[in-house]
């Protein structure tokens, strides 16, 4: 079932992206050749008109192949080369397009049944900084730290990207129709932790343990499901949450059992004090539907949100704020659906449906983001050389252009094998 899901997800990314260079070929009269989806030996393959449409071994690929595209052909007005550089420019560029539009639909989708994670503030400590600033439950967050916030979500990333530190913080709220831009400088604050970040929805699944916790140390990992708290069963996140409100930690040792690969698994862990600092406040994670207004408005707001996450994790490669052991191929991210899932098969259906069509919607946008990055050899790296070309009225010589995407087809073969062994590791000996 987890080959199928990964199979169906990376069909259906795939299959978009070509076809937007697909439509976008035929509606400016460009002969394409084939229009396949994998790679590899055919496995099937008819012909319709003058294109050959094909179905290939290999799942995670696909081609819309055009007359002209690399090489130059003589007196044929339906080469990819013969046509304007503006109709190029619109072929290449459909392909990422398509997947933000697919993105874009699936939020819809996902958004009309359950809902957005409005940035509201939840509750505020008193004695600590946002309630000395003025923040109260019930506050919306329009800005954080310079960023604009639309969903609880942006928060969170923002706190991930620029963990809390003693540095001042600028929030922007907005209660009663009016908004109030304040000051915020954390406080140092002294708590008992065990290590740990979860899933608010669904099962209590741990994103991310804290390396040298308490949690690290009892053998725990991002993946562990927690199934009960010092006897007290744990059937969700939410549930998990609301455990903690009522059992703040303290440095008494907590029985946990936890569920890793369907085997449960019982620890003792001591809390560790840990010293941190902290705005005292929490704010919402929880999805709430809204109206059919609301739903086309925040499908956009939810776009945003998954390209802006794009490029601030890119943002964290290139500072060192994340390792290799954060970065997935395509075997990665079959495993990454697999785990999701497994997460969520015991909640029906239409629950994994709905995780389901929202990771498509991480991954639509993230296809389409790194497409249109200027790499050679991909299809942003030949917007480049178009736009060169657009602006100097001057094509790049053919055989220059294409000695330039082949050292980035090389170099791009050589980090998928490089991932590839990475996720290969990571999965099965990590």
């Amino acid at each position: 079932m987890n080959i199928l899901f990964a199979v169906i997800i990376f069909g259906l990314l795939i299959l978009i992206h070509e076809f937007g260079h697909f439509l976008i070929a035929k509606k400016n009269g460009v002969y394409v050749t084939e229009f396949s989806l994998g790679m590899g030996p055919r496995l099937f393959s008819f012909v319709k008109g003058e294109t050959r449409y094909a179905l290939k071994l290999l799942p995670f690929g696909g081609s819309c192949m055009m007359l002209g595209e690399d090489e130059e052909v003589e007196n044929d007005p339906r080469a990819f080369h013969a046509k304007s550089v503006w109709s190029r420019i619109a072929i290449v560029a459909a392909g990422p397009i398509f997947n933000f539009i697919l993105a874009i639909i699936l939020a819809i989708v996902v958004i009309g049944f359950v809902g957005i994670d409005k940035p509201t503030v939840l509750s505020v400590e008193k004695g600590m900084p946002m309630y000395e600033a003025g923040l109260r439950e019930g506050d919306i967050i329009v800005k954080y730290d310079g960023s604009g916030i639309s969903v609880g979500r942006e928060i969170y990333l923002e706190e991930i990207v620029d963990p809390v530190t003693n540095e001042e913080i600028e929030v922007v709220y907005e209660r009663d129709g009016k908004r109030y831009t304040v000051d915020v400088t954390p406080a140092k604050v002294s708590r008992h932790l065990i290590g740990m970040s979860y899933s608010s929805q669904g099962e209590a699944v741990l994103s991310a343990v804290t390396e040298g916790s308490a949690l690290k140390k009892a053998g725990l990992e991002a993946g562990d499901i927690i199934k009960s708290m010092d006897g007290n069963a744990i059937a969700s996140g939410s549930e998990l949450a609301a455990y903690f409100e009522e059992n703040p930690v303290t440095d008494e040792p907590i029985v946990i059992a936890y569920e890793r690969d369907g085997k449960e698994t019982k620890v003792t862990v001591t809390p560790t004090m840990t010293e941190s600092y902290s705005l005292g406040w929490n704010y919402n994670l929880y999805r709430e539907k809204v109206g059919a207004f609301e739903t086309i408005k925040y499908s956009f707001l939810d776009f945003k949100y998954e390209v802006k996450s794009v490029f601030k994790s890119l943002g964290m490669l290139f500072t060192g704020k994340v390792t290799k052991d954060d970065i997935a191929g395509p075997v990665g991210i079959v495993d990454m659906i697999g785990d999701t899932y497994e997460e969520t098969k015991s909640d029906g259906w239409f629950y994994v449906f709905m995780t389901m069509a929202n990771l498509t919607v991480l991954l639509s946008a993230n296809l389409g983001v790194m497409n249109l990055l200027p790499i050679p050899a991909l299809d942003g790296g030949r917007l480049v050389f178009l736009f060169i070309e657009a602006v100097t009225r001057k094509p790049v010589p053919k055989d220059k252009e294409a000695i330039v995407h082949l050292i980035g087809m090389i170099l791009l073969m050589a980090l998928m094998v490089f991932i590839l062994f990475n996720d290969i590791f990571r999965i099965f000996f990590g």
